[in-house]
């Protein structure tokens, strides 16, 4: 297939939420939208894992609390199945540790059910275009954590040698830790969206890891990164 064919693609979304009410307003507002198709819904984890096996999704929307398999041990199925697939969790609060755990698990994003529903697609293509829907508020959040795990590490040797990465690339990861966008990289660097991106997906290839916010994760650990 040829690279414009799959540019044409639209994007393949699973909806999760125990509430069919949200389900439906979710998928609604998703299926108005040329580029994106909506191929499948769960009301639980467990169907979510069944059906992301079997649909193999481009981007789940994961609803973090739900009755049989909660959202964060869903990711976790959906993420050892299907690692491509990218995953936003849907939480009605920012409470540190889902939001700490749903990373660990392999989340890209995370969104408050308050967030207005003409946003969710463009949060849909975001994490799709490869982004980590975190703001900044989030990020801080998750940066506080990070430093509480180091400190508690801050004794064990690193298990395996650490990829090294060049300066510039340290530079871009640093600022992937405080929150930001490709875009905002982009202007605190003074360089391309598109140059952000490549040393993004060479940081990650070094790393072996599937998402920006495992690599901050990974970096902090290994004190590749250090957080104040």
């Amino acid at each position: 297939m040829r690279e414009s064919d799959k540019a044409r693609e639209p994007i393949r979304v699973l909806i999760v939420d125990d509430h069919e009410l949200i389900r439906r307003s979710l998928a609604m507002t998703l299926t108005a939208e040329a580029d994106i198709e909506v191929i499948g819904e769960a009301g639980d984890g467990q169907e979510a894992v069944e059906l992301a096996d079997r649909l193999l999704p481009d981007v789940v929307l994961m609803d973090v609390r739900m009755p049989r398999r909660g959202g964060i041990e869903a990711t976790r199925g959906i993420k050892a199945s299907v690692p491509s697939t990218r995953i936003i969790m849907l939480t009605v609060s920012d409470e540190e540790e889902d939001l700490f755990e749903a990373i660990k698990a392999g989340a890209t994003g995370y969104l408050l059910k308050d967030v207005q529903l003409d946003e969710v697609p463009d949060a849909v293509r975001g994490v799709h275009g490869g982004q980590s829907l975190i703001n900044p508020a989030m990020a801080a959040k998750l940066i506080n954590e990070f430093a509480a795990m180091s400190r508690k590490e801050a004794e064990r040797p690193p298990q395996l040698p650490v990829p090294r990465l060049t300066e510039r690339e340290m530079e871009v990861l640093r600022l992937v830790a405080k929150g930001m966008n490709n875009r905002e990289i982009a202007k605190q660097l003074f360089i391309s969206e598109n140059t952000v991106k490549n040393h993004v997906r060479n940081i990650l290839d070094k790393l072996q890891l599937h998402s920006r916010m495992e690599a901050v994760v990974y970096a902090v650990r290994e004190r590749m990164l250090e957080i104040t």
